[in-house]
């Protein structure tokens, strides 16, 4: 138990992408007038003016809620309890006020683990000692407790579901750099092998025949630089042994395998020189046409048809897959399919890219540089 509050306690706060949004701008300018015509319209409501001053000025912790959460947790409930204590009597009184709950959800959300303990107890201790000096009855303290609980926990899911993904998403990203990395261990692997039996052979006969040797050499010079080329696309990438997948590199023409008659019809065209493309291009084209049929066949709504197209010229490859299935299938935040393809053109040099087509359907776009990636 002492671990878990101590991994709790030193819980790092999240990456924050940005402080603030539109939506954050667009939460005062709306709930801070409100807070304001609230103030003097409702009935029954004491010290209008200090209580539209109060609330609408909190309004604007509302902005630094990600960037700053236990400060403006420290401060929205700071003021309140001083100024419940110094009238006598609870303190918002506000409709408006419920704003406060996405500063328990913020808190939790982007907050360090001391944070959210700290903050925690400074929410859960303006309750008790409201329920203590007699503002709340015992019944209106549990429920703003139950509140307060649920919108932490509410934050806390949120973080953790975020976490995850984000974690899933590392792992695909991690898969794909160790299979282009085999890729390319295994294309240099075949250019030492050749260099080696090149060598030997100019041994062999360079007592006999010296034309033979200084022809090895060429040989062997060629080999040498066509595995330095490919040998510059691994760098910074790290490859994890997979003893369980061992098969070739794939080629372009290995598409033609992927074609299919039945539900739904896959067909392949390739054009241009696809046949000397460097290996690990070629193994990154096959894997992105391969993924994206997949994908086809599991998310295209009644798709009746899947059209793979190669292009390639003396400077680039582009890879074209749609289908004829319903729109806006693959909607929403990216699989890991896509992140994957997208992370193996990005290792290359290249881009992808999905989306719907206006005609209906979804279509997936690649487009790697000839040459592979250079260090």
């Amino acid at each position: 138990m002492r671990e878990l509050l101590r991994s709790v306690w030193r819980e790092p706060p999240p990456v924050l992408s940005t402080p603030r949004v539109w939506w954050d701008w667009a939460l005062v300018a709306v709930l801070a007038p409100l807070a304001v015509v609230e103030a003097m319209t409702k009935s029954g409501l004491h010290h209008r003016g200090l209580s539209a001053v109060v609330v609408a000025g909190l309004v604007f912790t509302l902005l630094w809620r990600r960037s700053r959460p236990l400060l403006m947790v420290g401060i929205v409930f700071g003021v309140f309890t001083v100024v419940s204590v110094a009238l006598g009597r609870e303190v918002p009184d506000q409709d408006v006020a419920v704003f406060v709950l996405l500063l328990p959800f913020a808190l939790f959300r982007w907050g360090s683990g001391r944070h959210a303990v700290l903050g925690a107890a400074i929410m859960l201790g303006k309750v008790g000692l409201s329920a203590v000096i007699g503002h709340l009855r015992p019944v209106e303290a549990l429920g703003g407790v139950t509140v307060l609980l649920f919108a932490m926990a509410l934050g806390a899911a949120v973080r953790y579901r975020a976490s995850a993904r984000a974690r899933a998403v590392d792992q695909v990203r991690l898969v794909e750099r160790e299979r282009l990395a085999r890729d390319l261990h295994d294309t240099v692997a075949h250019h030492v092998t050749a260099m080696a039996i090149r060598a030997q052979a100019g041994m062999a006969t360079a007592a006999t025949d010296p034309t033979a040797a200084v022809d090895a050499l060429r040989l062997i010079d060629a080999e040498a630089a066509r595995a330095l080329d490919e040998m510059r696309g691994i760098v910074r990438i790290l490859r994890a042994e997979q003893p369980d997948d061992l098969a070739p590199n794939p080629r372009v023409a290995d598409l033609r395998r992927l074609v299919s008659h039945s539900g739904p019809v896959v067909a392949v065209e390739l054009r241009g020189d696809v046949d000397d493309l460097p290996s690990p291009v070629a193994a990154a084209v096959y894997r992105l046409a391969q993924e994206a049929i997949t994908n086809a066949r599991r998310h295209a709504r009644h798709a009746t048809r899947v059209d793979v197209r190669v292009v390639a010229d003396h400077a680039e490859v582009r890879v074209l897959v749609s289908d004829d299935g319903e729109a806006g299938h693959l909607s929403g935040a990216p699989g890991y399919g896509l992140i994957g393809m997208r992370e193996r053109a990005n290792l290359l040099g290249g881009t992808c890219a999905a989306g719907p087509d206006p005609d209906g359907g979804w279509t997936v776009t690649a487009v790697l540089p000839r040459a592979g990636a250079r260090a």
